[in-house]
């Protein structure tokens, strides 16, 4: 059985989501972030990277968003997780590959301003210039929604709970991602989905009223 190891509120969501979407029995690992849990010596011996998603199969751990929803969509090819012409799946791999190399660091910057210098007095600078990336990527993902319903394809597919990710990221730091009119459109579609409600409510998300998260 698939195990896969995540932590509410990080990127690990995207992994999360799609692996529900297969419909594969699984289990769920959580590993606290806040907690440090992923240095222990037990998790490192799982990804020695000390990050999530990994996801542990038969043949081994996997470990980065991009491989492991490629994964999936490649293991459990009856749920059309990836575009079915070739052009286009590749398109979205290329999709993912920059929500992982420039959407997610721009915040990292915000959050994480240490692993950019070691100087305290350059992270209030780090911060905002993160900041004013990560809002352009956002108006970028926007753009991309324009007259479509999905991210990648006419039906949901792995790139779609990358993109959350970073809308749910864009409302924890008060970004106005309700202005992103397509992009939140999407962001209701997605909700619809039972598999996307299902995980965000274990993962007690942002995205979800109060009452629900609780």
């Amino acid at each position: 059985m698939l195990t896969l190891y995540f932590s509410p509120g990080a990127c690990s969501l995207a992994s999360h989501i799609a692996i529900e979407e297969t419909g594969a029995p699984y289990e769920a690992k959580l590993t606290a972030l806040a907690k440090g849990e992923q240095r222990t010596p037990e998790y490192l011996a799982i990804n020695p990277r000390a990050r999530v998603p990994a996801l542990k199969t038969e043949d081994g751990v996997i470990t980065e968003n991009v491989a492991i929803l490629t994964y999936l969509a490649k293991r459990f090819p009856e749920k059309t997780l990836l575009p079915r012409d070739l052009p286009a799946e590749v398109r979205c791999i290329s999709t993912m590959a920059w929500l992982s190399n420039t959407v997610h660091p721009g915040f990292t910057r915000v959050f994480r301003p240490e692993r950019f210098a070691e100087d305290p007095a350059t992270h209030e600078a780090i911060k905002k210039s993160g900041r004013d990336a990560f809002w352009a990527s956002l108006q970028e993902v926007d753009g991309l929604f324009s007259g479509k319903e999905w991210l990648a394809a006419d039906h949901f597919t792995v790139c779609d709970p990358y993109a959350l990710v970073f809308y749910q990221w864009g409302k924890r730091i008060d970004l106005p991602v309700a202005d992103l009119k397509n992009y939140t459109g999407w962001k209701e579609r997605m909700l619809a989905r039972p598999a996307v409600r299902k995980i965000l409510e274990r993962e007690k998300s942002v995205l979800l009223p109060v009452a629900a998260a609780a």
